[in-house]
């Protein structure tokens, strides 16, 4: 085996109503998904919340429909993906995906997994619910430090940074407005993202306490692969840092740039993103030409994702 994998687990944006059916076609991960206990998970039925773009978006229902569609793809390809390519050299996950990472990683429990991150996602409405609207809005086609310096005098901040004329912002929507208008004016391309919370910025922190609870009431294990930590690129050492760092990372800025270049520094020659979207095999494509890159989301089956990984270890 020549490959070294890394498998990497996207955050929101990327959801649409045939997240599941990739793994809903195979047998183990259709019977994850039948494991799943929707009622508690989400506010309304599932092919509901599925077939309604507003529910579907909903940061209620979209953190742990995002990481249940990750973990049943994972119980479909583990299996085949071990005989392919043996152990991943890399796990990592941007934003809500790092909960995914963990689980991918033997950190934690699947199922658990998907319940922690319902129990997030209310954590963080309910911190948003007492302050200004805020939301996320991307930042392209400037320098980051002209951009975090403008963020900052409107009063927003970086949510996720992920290149040198790229980046996240996070913040109230008005301060976020405001700093659009100044950077679309020196050149740069700014777009809302449809998450509705300044995740990843100190407007998070009503989150952290009853998050950081819920953590603690989860068993963990040490990480059964090298596990990145998205506030610093660093490989996570056990749970218990693993915990600590997914609190942090509730209220400081993703380090996904960082992120991207351990997996080049530790000699990373694929990777496989799990879904939903295709977001972050764009971003590792355009950041590490040489690493071959591909999400489950390009694929028309399983068996087609398999196959590629198998021309990709001759």
């Amino acid at each position: 085996m020549n490959m070294r994998l890394a498998i990497l687990c996207p955050g929101q944006c990327g959801q649409q109503a045939a997240m599941f059916d990739l793994a809903r076609a195979d047998a183990r991960g259709g019977a994850f998904l039948e494991r799943c206990q929707w009622p508690a998970l989400l506010d309304a039925p599932l092919d509901v919340v599925l077939s309604d773009p507003a529910r579907l978006f909903a940061n209620r229902n979209a953190q742990p429909l995002i990481v249940a569609a990750q973990l049943a793809a994972w119980h479909a390809i583990s299996a085949p993906l071990a005989e392919i390519a043996g152990s991943p050299t890399v796990v990592a996950g941007y934003s809500v995906g790092e909960l995914s990472a963990c689980a991918v990683a033997g950190v934690l429990d699947a199922e658990q997994t998907i319940a922690l991150a319902a129990q997030r996602a209310r954590c963080m409405d309910e911190a948003a619910a007492a302050l200004p609207a805020q939301g996320l809005m991307s930042v392209g086609g400037v320098a980051v430090g002209l951009a975090r310096a403008c963020l900052q005098r409107h009063g927003a901040g970086v949510a996720i940074d992920t290149g040198e004329d790229s980046l996240i912002a996070g913040g109230p929507n008005a301060a976020l407005q405001a700093a659009a208008v100044e950077l679309q004016a020196q050149g740069a391309r700014t777009g809302e993202l449809p998450v509705g919370l300044a995740s990843h910025t100190p407007l998070m922190q009503a989150a952290v306490a009853p998050f950081s609870a819920a953590l603690a009431q989860v068993a963990g294990a040490a990480p059964s692969a090298t596990l990145l930590a998205g506030v610093s690129g660093q490989a996570v050492a056990d749970a218990a840092q693993a915990r600590q760092l997914l609190v942090r990372q509730l209220t400081e800025t993703i380090q996904w740039a960082a992120c991207m270049d351990a997996c080049a520094e530790r000699g990373v020659t694929v990777a496989l993103e799990l879904g939903p979207g295709s977001a972050l095999t764009r971003m590792l494509r355009e950041r590490h030409p040489q690493i071959a890159c591909r999400s489950l989301a390009d694929f028309r089956s399983l068996d087609g994702a398999l196959a590629w990984l198998r021309r990709q270890a001759d």
